[in-house]
């Protein structure tokens, strides 16, 4: 991966606390925009707006993390296995913690070049096994290239760039976008891509490759799924992701003829 983590320039770059000893308290009336927000209803007062940060913060530091695991195990990769590993010690104690120390202890005791075989091997060119999340969505057909499209919109909107040899539905782009550029879009977008995240999860579980773990991982930082997508991830276990005899345009481009738009924003056009 080419894309750069903040988790290289420290393992909590993605969410940073209030300094020690100041507490960050927020208004209490309704004027607050975080009024807005479930996780800051979840308690009273600053009491509960405190423990909302730190799940954001937990949930930053998981996104981060895992965008680092996710890359493909280069140089770079190795550089920044230590921090990411550092930060997920420093969490607290959950599924989704001992799942990063396990893959990274894997990571670390495995020759380089047999992980970077591995690697290959899970998530090239693998039917369900893929790190690119519209293809669960729109397969290998036009419409695939506006799903893409949309989601870079949703990085621009954030003001978010990425690099021009990424493309932006990767798993491990995503993840770094929630956790250092848009928060609440990127989980938006995450939710909306739970199906495929899960399909990719149980495909990784039967693979029996320490990468689910970091999948799993995520999927602990996601709210319970709905009765719909579980639906969606045993159609899609059963048929595949959809499938087209003409390649995929270029992600920008539209068309000639008019293709129904996978919404995968939610939000209100």
């Amino acid at each position: 991966m080419s894309t750069t983590n903040g988790i290289g320039d420290g393992p909590n770059e993605g969410a940073r606390e209030p300094a020690a000893g100041h507490p960050a308290i927020p208004s209490q009336d309704d004027r607050n925009p975080d009024a807005r927000n479930p996780d800051t209803r979840s308690g009273a007062g600053w009491l509960g707006a405190g423990r909302a940060a730190r799940r954001a913060h937990t949930r930053a530091v998981i996104h981060q993390a895992s965008s680092v695991l996710l890359g493909y195990p280069d140089e770079v990769f190795f550089e920044r296995l230590p921090l990411a590993a550092r930060a997920a010690a420093e969490l607290p104690r959950s599924q989704a913690r001992t799942d990063l120390l396990e893959f990274c202890e894997h990571a670390s005791t495995t020759p380089e070049l047999a992980l970077a075989e591995h690697y290959v091997e899970v998530f090239d060119l693998r039917r369900r096994r893929e790190l690119h999340m519209t293809y669960y969505t729109d397969g290998d057909t036009r419409r695939r290239g506006h799903a893409l499209a949309e989601v870079k919109r949703v990085y621009a909107e954030a003001g978010w760039r990425v690099s021009a040899r990424e493309l932006p539905d990767h798993l491990a782009v995503m993840l770094e976008f929630a956790a250092r550029g848009d928060a609440e879009a990127g989980q938006e977008l995450l939710v909306n891509f739970r199906p495929g995240l899960d399909l990719l999860s149980r495909s990784l579980g039967e693979h029996g490759t320490p990468y689910a773990r970091v999948v799993d991982a995520v999927r602990h930082t996601l709210p319970a799924p709905r009765r719909a997508d579980e639906e969606r991830v045993r159609r899609l276990a059963q048929e595949g992701p959809p499938a087209e005899d003409v390649g995929m345009e270029p992600y920008g481009a539209r068309p000639r003829v008019p293709l129904p738009l996978t919404d995968i924003t939610g939000r209100p056009r």
